[in-house]
């Protein structure tokens, strides 16, 4: 997997990537703290609508973005929105006012939302052997998960010397050091994209083609079913772990190392079994394990009977979600063109998180409303009928078409915009 490092270019832009992760999850923990220090008692109700923000811009900026961006060199894109983001984190620790965290949050995620598919889209450039663009996926995967642990680590240490506003300056450090990364590296040309239509036409293409493949119309089933379970951990670990057992922080720490350590499992073995199995096949095994790994989940929630049960069933929720995220950059790879790229990564962007949208308040409101068993039931059956919609609508013989079959023509640039019916984590 590390070999892929060797790679000049895509090692410098994953060492951007990793900088500003971290950067990102330094921001994470102190917008925690401002939020606290503006709204005492309510402040999980502001993160609440900040993440809320966050999703949106996601889901509705991140097409918007691209094709306002499309033909703007894809360097200046990336370093414009670094230079955008270490613009907000700076100006974070001077607000007063709780209205304006949102506002700053809104202006950030856009920028996250221009600057995450973008970079996604340019490394199958930079990487155009498919063996290396899966070890890229998998190394990439593992940064994800290692900074979920190692930036609540570095946080913790740095506020032991410092104050949380100086936790933002770190911020900006990470996106302008991934500004420097990306500027100073020397990326292939990539010709400007040809098709002519309107604003809305190109915002909704990548769309259109997610609906037009087979294998696409399969990956937007499985987002939702990788959603479901992400919800399910990410929200409610805390309340298995703090209420149900009862347990201590520490304990909510090692069940979401549980699920990091799954994930991270098969990120490192997927670059080998991807030689010899289809990723369909692949893919859908990861996507069958998650609702039975919800519904196990609401088993345990109904009976809270084994702490150490709940703790491999975070590591096979992990293992799931990771089977299903970390080789599905290659479907989009194989689809695209030069003209379609950059829109299909921002589509897989959007749809994904607006997956995530409807999860997160199920994982939480019928939490909190109906208990954790019905929450785990309720994603449970939501997970499920995500993945029999998969088996549907991606048929088998479409597993393992070469690149060029699935690839949207580049000769007619403008037959895309008029058709219609056709991984991990923000950079």
């Amino acid at each position: 997997m590390l070999s892929v490092l060797r790679h000049p270019a895509y090692r410098s832009l994953f060492t951007a990537q990793v900088v500003a992760l971290l950067g990102t999850g330094l921001l994470t923990v102190a917008l925690g703290l401002l939020a606290f220090d503006l709204a005492g008692g309510q402040a999980g109700a502001v993160l609440g609508t900040a993440l809320t923000i966050k999703m949106v811009a996601y889901v509705f900026v991140a097409p918007l973005m691209a094709a306002l961006v499309e033909r703007l060199p894809r360097k200046g894109v990336l370093v414009g929105a670094d230079l955008v983001r270490a613009a907000i984190a700076l100006s974070l620790p001077f607000i007063d006012q709780v209205w304006q965290i949102y506002v700053l949050v809104f202006i950030l995620q856009s920028a996250s939302a221009t600057f995450t598919p973008a970079f996604q889209a340019l490394i199958p450039v930079v990487l155009k052997e498919e063996r290396d663009y899966t070890k890229a996926l998998s190394l990439s995967r593992v940064a994800y998960d290692l900074e979920s642990l190692a930036s609540p680590l570095l946080a913790a240490s740095l506020l032991g010397v410092m104050s949380y506003q100086n936790l933002f300056v770190g911020t900006m450090a990470g996106f302008l050091v991934s500004a420097a990364m990306v500027l100073t590296t020397r990326l292939p040309v990539i010709p400007p994209s040809q098709h002519q239509g309107s604003l809305l036409q190109r915002t909704t293409l990548g769309t259109r083609v997610f609906l037009r493949e087979p294998s696409l119309r399969g990956l937007m089933a499985l987002d939702l079913v990788v959603a479901s379970a992400t919800a399910l951990v990410l929200v409610n670990t805390v309340v298995f772990a703090r209420d149900l057992f009862p347990g201590s922080n520490t304990d909510v720490a090692l069940a979401l190392a549980c699920y990091g350590a799954g994930s991270m499992l098969v990120a490192v073995v997927a670059p080998r079994v991807l030689e010899r199995t289809p990723d369909r096949t692949f893919m859908l095994v990861g996507g069958s394990i998650l609702p039975l790994g919800l519904f196990g989940a609401a088993r345990i929630a109904e009976t809270a009977d084994s702490w150490t049960l709940l703790l491999g069933l975070w590591v096979l929720l992990g293992i799931g979600t990771s089977m299903v995220s970390t080789p599905s950059s290659r479907l989009l790879r194989r689809v695209a063109s030069d003209d379609t790229r950059s829109y299909l990564f921002t589509a897989q962007f959007s749809l994904s998180h607006a997956c995530f949208l409807l999860a997160y308040p199920v994982a939480g409101w019928v939490g909190a409303a109906a208990g954790q068993t019905a929450a785990a039931l309720v994603l449970s059956v939501v997970a499920l009928a995500g993945f029999l919609t998969a088996l549907a609508v991606w048929p088998a013989r479409d597993s393992t078409a070469p690149a060029a079959t699935t690839a949207a023509p580049t000769a007619a640039p403008t037959a895309a915009p008029g058709a219609s019916g056709g991984p991990g984590g923000d950079g």
